[in-house]
């Protein structure tokens, strides 16, 4: 038996084992009583009984074991030509003071907080402080339409909503403030506070009574200690994109969360403690939240905050640059931005202009990775280049080629194996398994692993309906694929396109 197969093999059939091992790389005030509740099926609940905090996880006690001066962030935006580094002790200070801040205007355990804010360290700073007080936050994505921030500041309804002055979107300056306030005329919810983040390229006007300024606001606050959380407490909630009428909140604990995605940095990405990391996404995706976030720093890494485009920020060696200057040992990103390098610089040209030496590793996720774009990165790095498959539900890959457990030779295609929690089969229409190779339905047995969706937002029958009553006892991706003889997984499409 591989070393895969043994660890696969052991989170399947003894999860409450394998997780209870997992569950000792993070900090806990009080340790579960048990493992895992399934008195209430599909609602399988991790670590019930155990008290900690994710952001004490993510920044004290990184503090305090001694990587107070190790660098956390990285904000490299060559669109305002800044680079900042923060340190473990910096992120600490800057995140309880504004946790206090936080705490100054009312808001406390269980509030929601809608985050509205481009790739920049505030975004991190107010999801960790959120998550310091135990308050719920919902990133949305800097640059919705008015109607979508709308629709989920009533599905949330925050006490307060975090902003910006604005973001630079290629050449062009995009006010937020404008948006926010339309959003808040809008929606039916009122919030009782705006928090405003003034940047130096773009003032934006205050509105007065209800808007706070960042900076005022952290300049009167005093720094608070974490709150002692319950394993199940909710740490965030994340709509899925997309989203027509009512929308779905995806709902994360703070204790399983916690555990699955510092289990995943090692395990699936091969980074360690010190590692520089760098995930080119947007907090306001589920990417953002579980590998710019939670992820890098709940371990102790490095983690690069850019703000930028792989091409047009200045040109297309942008992420070359990035990786020689930060020594950036791994590369997380969308195909998408590696179809636009080539297509801008076939023949890597810039490529030539950097030494990317400290590069070790590419993944690849948010789409289907095409042969081309493979093969083109493979030649032109001359790095193993990893494709993964997960969902915003999942927040953490359902299959990968888990380097830090085994590396796997790479099909073209296929996103490698199940990866260990993720029982994965293929039904067809009625239920049944099908024989390796035929296409069908993705699922998941139940239980799914830490870190997954718990439930949606105030509304646990659309839970139910949406992912777990097609197949009773799994969970449904809505994905189609096969797995070929060696266990190797195909995914196809999203199901209602390929009957479509």
């Amino acid at each position: 038996m591989s070393n895969y197969e043994a660890v696969f093999s052991q989170s399947v059939n003894e999860p409450e084992k394998f997780w209870g091992e997992a569950a000792k790389g993070i900090d806990w005030y009080k340790e579960c009583d048990k493992v895992l509740d399934s008195s209430n099926p599909p609602f399988y609940r991790w670590f019930k009984g155990g008290k900690m905090n994710t952001c004490y996880n993510a920044v004290d006690r990184h503090v305090a074991g001694g990587r107070a001066d190790q660098t956390a962030i990285i904000y490299d935006s060559p669109v305002t030509n800044t680079i900042t580094k923060i340190t473990y002790k910096e992120l600490q200070e800057k995140v309880s003071v504004f946790a206090g801040g936080l705490q100054s205007l009312g808001v406390k355990k269980g509030d929601t907080v809608v985050i509205y804010l481009p790739m920049i360290p505030e975004a991190a700073v107010a999801m960790l402080a959120c998550a310091r007080i135990g308050a719920i936050h919902s990133v949305v994505f800097g640059g919705f339409a008015p109607h979508e921030l709308a629709v989920r500041i009533d599905h949330a309804q925050p006490k307060v909503l975090i902003t910006a002055s604005g973001a630079i979107e290629g050449a062009k300056k995009l006010e937020y403030k404008p948006i926010v306030n339309s959003a808040l005329d809008q929606s039916v919810h009122e919030v009782d506070n705006v928090i405003l983040f003034q940047r130096d390229f773009i003032q934006a006007e205050m509105s007065e009574g209800r808007d706070v300024d960042w900076n005022d606001l952290v300049s009167k606050s005093e720094p608070v200690d974490c709150v002692e959380l319950d394993s199940t407490d909710p740490l965030y909630i994340l709509y899925t994109s997309g989203t027509t009428g009512m929308p779905k909140g995806v709902l994360r604990d703070h204790g399983g969360h916690a555990v699955a995605l510092a289990w995943s940095m090692k395990a699936v990405y091969n980074i360690d403690p010190g590692d520089v990391w760098w995930s080119a996404s947007d907090v306001g995706w589920v990417v953002g939240h579980s590998y710019i976030v939670y992820a890098p720093l709940l371990i102790g890494a490095t983690s690069v905050f850019y703000e930028g485009k792989p091409i047009g920020t200045p040109d297309a060696g942008a992420f070359w640059r990035v990786i020689s200057e930060h020594k950036v040992k791994t590369l997380f990103t969308a195909p998408t931005a590696f179809r636009a390098i080539k297509k801008e610089d076939p023949n890597g040209e810039f490529l030539k202009k950097y030494d990317i030496s400290s590069f070790e590793c590419l993944y690849l996720a948010g789409e289907r990775l095409d042969p081309d774009t493979y093969h083109w990165s493979v030649d032109l790095l001359s790095v193993p280049v990893i494709d993964h498959w997960w969902q915003t539900e999942t927040a953490w890959a359902i299959a990968a080629n888990c380097r830090g457990i085994e590396e796997y030779p790479i099909k073209p295609g296929s996103p490698t194996l199940p990866v260990p929690g993720y029982d994965v089969r293929i039904l067809d229409n009625e239920g049944y398994e099908v024989a390796r190779g035929k296409e069908g339905n993705i699922v998941v047995k139940l239980p799914l692993p830490p870190g997954t969706l718990v439930t949606l937002w105030r509304n646990d029958e659309r839970f139910i309906s949406s992912y777990m009553s097609t197949f009773p006892g799994y969970y449904e991706t809505s994905d189609g694929g096969y797995m070929d003889e060696e266990g190797y997984l195909y995914v196809m499409g999203r199901m209602d396109d390929v009957i479509n």
